[in-house]
C-alpha cells in the first residue's frame, strides 16, 4: 500500500486523489442572484447533510486563482441559495452549466433552464429538478490555503422543500424514481445501481 504525505504533493495531485477516493459523491446543483439581478447556476459535489433539526446542508466551493467564484460571491452578499438534485433526466443540462460565463450572463438561460419562482426567498430555482430546497445561510467559512483562503464553505439552513409528487409517499422519496446521479472523477459519473439493505444491529 502506498503511503504519502499530502503536503508533498501539488492542489493538483491532492485533488485527484480526493475526487478519485471520496465517490460517489451527490452533485448540488445551486442557483444564485447577483447583486445586478442575474440567475447564477452552476453543479457542485462537494456538497452533503449537515443536520435534519434544523434541516441544514454543506456547500463547499474551491476558489479560482484566490477569487471568489459566482456562486460563492453570490451567496455571501444575498444569503440565499436553492440547491437542487441532479437526476439522470436533467444531467445534461446541468453540465451545461459548468462553463465559465462573464459574470452578467447566466448560465440557467444557457442551458435553457426553466427558472421558477421560490416561496420563502427571492432566489428562483429551476422547473427541471425534482427536488430543491431553499436555502438560508447559516454560517460561510474560509478555509485553507497559504497566503489567502483556498476555499468557501457554506451551511445552508432549508426553509422550504420542494418534492415531486411523483416520487414522494408517506413520507419517503422514491430513489428509483428520483434517479439521482454522483459524480466521480474526471468526467464520470454514476447512476443510482442495485440498493441493497442491511440491518443495523441494535
Amino acid at each position: 500500500m502506498l503511503s504519502i504525505d499530502p503536503a508533498s504533493l501539488s492542489e493538483r495531485e491532492n485533488y485527484k486523489f480526493l475526487i478519485g477516493s471520496i465517490i460517489p459523491r451527490p452533485i448540488a446543483f445551486v442557483t444564485t442572484v447577483s447583486k445586478d439581478g442575474i440567475i447564477n447556476g452552476a453543479p457542485f459535489s462537494y456538497f452533503n447533510i449537515v443536520s435534519s433539526n434544523p434541516p441544514m446542508i454543506s456547500l463547499s466551493i474551491q476558489r479560482s486563482a484566490g477569487r471568489h467564484k459566482d456562486t460563492a460571491r453570490n451567496i455571501i452578499e444575498s444569503k440565499q441559495f436553492v440547491v437542487h438534485i441532479v437526476d439522470e433526466n436533467n444531467v445534461e443540462k446541468i453540465n451545461e452549466t459548468a462553463a465559465r460565463l462573464p459574470s452578467d450572463q447566466s448560465e440557467v438561460e444557457l442551458a435553457n433552464l426553466t427558472p421558477v419562482d421560490s416561496v420563502k426567498i427571492s432566489v428562483p430555482g429551476v422547473k427541471e429538478a425534482k427536488i430543491r430546497m431553499e436555502c438560508l445561510l447559516e454560517h460561510s467559512i474560509e478555509l485553507g490555503g497559504l497566503d489567502s483562503p483556498g476555499c468557501d464553505h457554506f451551511i445552508g439552513r432549508i426553509v422550504q422543500f420542494h418534492i415531486e409528487s411523483d416520487i414522494y409517499e408517506k413520507g419517503r422519496i422514491d430513489p428509483r424514481g428520483l434517479a439521482a446521479v454522483s459524480r466521480l472523477a474526471g468526467h464520470n459519473y454514476a447512476k443510482i445501481g442495485e440498493i441493497f439493505e442491511i440491518e443495523r444491529p441494535k
